[in-house]
């Protein structure tokens, strides 16, 4: 644990050389990199950590600036220049990082990313909307998200169940594709995410006031956009936002692979890494 930015997080840290930090998705936490962290910290100084109100970090209540966190544990650890590496929001968050303070940031890996300032299509929000109640009962969902509930162990399952299929596996696919401690991981994550989130106090993201939505030519960290090509469609287009927008992104797609391939194609999404890393110029 370490205490930044008026909180306290919780994360990992392994290896010497030029420091990479991972930034886990909103519907995961830090264990979602376990083969990318053990990897890379044979040639990096990894860092991973559970973002407030996830995992073992505090809880909060109100907005949370999730990239000013995140630039606050660098500070905490004495890191001035990381490789960042997001995950679905944790991608937004380390793209609103870089923004905010591109002297610190080497490079950016985006897997599967989120956006500040994105508008989701009618058609993802329905859908979204159409798995959340088919999980929990309207009644129910609303005292949950209120915060400080006692959440129904069922209701918690059926959530996270909903949540691996709708998001994770994506439209179409069966746990039966993706690989069996893959699939027991991401269930297991999701529980734990709902039992906490639906049992802590109320939170949201406080995104900032010029998001990456309108500013992605400012980006000049180099770039990787990775994306599953069966998760979402919607979530499909924000990565390929990103390959436009960012001057020089280099673009990867992975067959067969939802919106966690740290979890589905570990091996895969590592080697896409390692490559990258080489690629980069040294560090001034």
């Amino acid at each position: 644990m370490i205490s930044t930015n008026g909180t306290r997080l919780s994360y990992d840290e392994a290896g010497e050389g030029p420091a990479i930090v991972f930034v886990h998705a909103g519907v995961a936490d830090r264990r979602m990199w376990d083969h990318q962290f053990a990897e890379l910290s044979g040639t990096h100084r990894a860092v991973r950590y559970d973002r407030r109100g996830y995992g073992g970090s505090a809880d909060h209540e109100g907005g949370i600036s999730h990239h000013e966190d995140l630039l606050g544990l660098m500070d905490a650890l004495d890191i001035e220049e990381a490789v960042l590496v997001g995950a679905s929001f944790g991608g937004a968050h380390v793209v609103d990082a870089a923004l905010a303070e591109p002297e610190r940031v080497r490079a950016l890996a985006l897997v599967c990313p989120g956006m500040s300032g994105h508008t989701w299509p009618e058609a993802y929000v329905r859908e979204s909307r159409k798995m959340l109640l088919s999980a929990v009962p309207y009644e129910r969902l609303a005292t949950y998200r209120a915060g400080n509930a006692v959440p129904d162990p069922a209701d918690v399952a059926a959530m996270a169940e909903a949540q691996a299929r709708f998001m994770v596996l994506g439209p179409g696919r069966s746990p039966e594709e993706m690989p069996l401690e893959a699939w027991d991981l991401t269930l297991l994550m999701l529980r734990e995410l709902f039992a906490r989130r639906w049992s802590s106090p109320p939170n949201d993201t406080r995104w900032p006031e010029r998001p990456a939505g309108e500013r992605l030519h400012e980006i000049t960290a180099p770039t990787l956009v990775v994306k599953g090509l069966s998760e979402i469609p919607q979530i499909q287009e924000v990565a390929d936002l990103y390959a436009e927008g960012v001057r020089d992104a280099r673009l990867r797609e992975m067959a067969q692979t939802g919106h966690l391939p740290s979890v589905e194609r570990p091996g895969e999404l590592t080697a896409l890494l390692t490559a990258f890393l080489h690629d980069l110029p040294r560090s001034g």
